[in-house]
């Protein structure tokens, strides 16, 4: 029996593009010959499904699920909206969902590995793409959970229960009233997903765009001719309003319009019944940041030409 060794794992993978398991399970069975075990691949479906994955997936849908102090939400791609309507891929994002939760797995790799019924969350996959015939992606995936209190989830737009385009997790930390942090969480996510903030609090933006914000708004300012004190003034007036867009503590709360993010949950103590605290949240909008293939911008620009 010959060896399967790490290498020859490696170069299947990179011939076929199937997953790791699945190539030294192909390497296995054919007794480490590669034509083989590209073959083993091709039968059942798993080397043409990898082939898809250089194409765009840029659509799918964001899920979100929680469990008293435990959320997750994750984001599954797919390259048309057609697909992310398909009741095979709502039902295993529905299931990638629940394994997360059940087993507290914020990471995409953990997930992958994870098993979902009898196959691993990747084997799954790599066969729903084999049998819908689209390049569909496991994008991302995060846990938040708190020690007393709750985390509320949002979908702005769901196409169904908890799938959607937007997704919010809100996790509050607090010993309170669970059913009205619960309502509070929600709406709080309902803020963030229409809201959009860059960071919780101003320490948690990312300093290099900070400093790109005050070096744009002290050029300005300097245009003006006013004298040094009034030009830093200026700038500081600049940039609160800066963080006033950016971070959600110093948002205005889009509900009502005129309260700060910090205030309601500062005053939220009195109904809670406890102090609480917005510790964390995540909020993801479906293809964010994910580069079209240049077809499908040619495609574009063609529709915009022909107006």
């Amino acid at each position: 029996m010959t060896e399967v060794t790490a290498a020859m794992v490696k170069e299947l993978r990179e011939k076929s593009g199937a997953g790791m398991l699945d190539c030294k399970k192909a390497l296995t069975e054919n007794n480490g010959d590669i034509d083989a075990a590209m073959d083993f691949l091709r039968k059942k479906g798993l080397a043409s499904a990898a082939k898809k994955s250089s194409r765009a997936a840029a659509e799918g849908l964001v899920s979100v699920g929680a469990s008293g102090n435990t959320g997750v939400i994750i984001e599954l791609n797919a390259e048309t909206d057609f697909v992310a309507r398909n009741d095979q891929f709502q039902t295993f994002l529905a299931q990638l969902t629940d394994t997360a939760l059940a087993n507290k797995l914020g990471d995409v790799d953990a997930l992958k590995a994870a098993k979902v019924g009898a196959k691993t969350a990747e084997e799954s996959l790599t066969e729903l793409i084999a049998s819908i015939g689209e390049n569909m992606t496991l994008r991302r995936a995060q846990m938040l959970s708190v020690s007393n209190g709750v985390v509320a989830t949002y979908v702005h737009n769901a196409l169904q229960p908890n799938r959607g385009k937007i997704g919010v997790l809100v996790a509050l930390e607090s010993t309170g009233d669970a059913d009205k942090l619960g309502a509070l969480g929600r709406q709080l996510a309902m803020h963030i997903a229409a809201a959009r903030p860059e960071a919780l609090s101003v320490e948690g933006l990312n300093p290099d765009l900070v400093a790109r914000e005050r070096a744009v708004h002290a050029d300005k300012a300097k245009q003006s001719g006013k004298p040094a004190d009034i030009v830093e003034k200026m700038v500081e007036g600049s940039m609160r309003k800066y963080y006033e867009q950016a971070v959600l503590l110093n948002q205005t709360y889009i509900i009502d319009g005129e309260t700060k993010i910090s205030a309601v949950i500062e005053n939220a103590a009195k109904d809670v019944g406890a102090p609480v605290k917005l510790t964390q949240y995540v909020r993801y909008e479906l293809g964010e940041g994910v580069e079209k293939a240049a077809d499908d911008f040619a495609a574009e620009v063609a529709k915009m030409a022909n107006g």
